[in-house]
């Protein structure tokens, strides 16, 4: 079965990104990139370097930053000195969040493949998020990052379980592009330029997909 052709029935895990789908998180990163860009007198972000540190990981996100500048390599050095521990208040959880994961709760399994690194582990204990979640795959824990579907793979071998029992919810083409080289149907959050197999708002309303697929079955 193909995502676009795909039914909730079968559904066992649901994976999530984090940025732009468990939080808001624009106004963190970019005073993160900003403070990094400041401590090496280089100018703001513009938008389109926004939208790029929004999807990457840091360490892409600093080299692009610095691709031009023969400092990169310092820049990459001050980046992992730094916390980003005076960010995460600044992101802000989306609605409904809390109470979709206690939806899922204990009948799916959950999962998280993003493309932060050492600061994941950080944001989900500020917030109180990770007893939410069975398994969590950052960039740090794969070779080939998103795009690549690496991580959703490793999340689907952890729980034995194919693609078609899965979903991703994502923001990004990045997501999209690593949930369809997975085989996994991607349901695109706040996105409507993305080729998907849902297209939601908030999250009640993949509670509401998953709840009727139940009286299904």
């Amino acid at each position: 079965m193909s995502p676009q052709n795909h039914t909730m029935e079968q559904v066992k895990l649901v994976i999530f990104d984090c940025d732009g789908v468990m939080f808001d998180s624009r106004r963190a990163n970019e005073a993160y990139y900003n403070h990094i860009l400041a401590q090496f007198k280089k100018p703001r972000m513009n938008s389109e370097q926004c939208n790029y540190v929004h999807m990457h990981t840091a360490e892409q996100s600093v080299a692009y930053l610095f691709r031009d500048d023969p400092r990169l390599k310092e820049a990459l050095t001050y980046r992992r000195q730094i916390s980003y521990l005076p960010f995460i208040p600044m992101m802000e959880m989306e609605p409904h969040l809390i109470g979709f994961l206690k939806y899922l709760r204990p009948t799916y399994k959950t999962a998280i493949s993003t493309n932060r690194s050492d600061t994941m582990d950080r944001v989900l204990t500020h917030h109180r998020l990770d007893a939410y979640f069975d398994f969590v795959v950052s960039c740090l824990d794969v070779k080939r990052p998103k795009p690549d579907p690496e991580s959703l793979v490793r999340i689907l071998d952890h729980f034995d379980l194919s693609p078609g029992e899965a979903i991703y919810i994502g923001d990004s083409e990045i997501d999209g592009l690593a949930a369809k080289a997975a085989g996994i149907p991607l349901v695109a959050y706040k996105n409507r330029a993305l080729s998907a197999a849902y297209h939601v708002e908030h999250f009640k309303e993949i509670e509401d997909l998953l709840e009727r697929s139940r009286t299904i079955r």
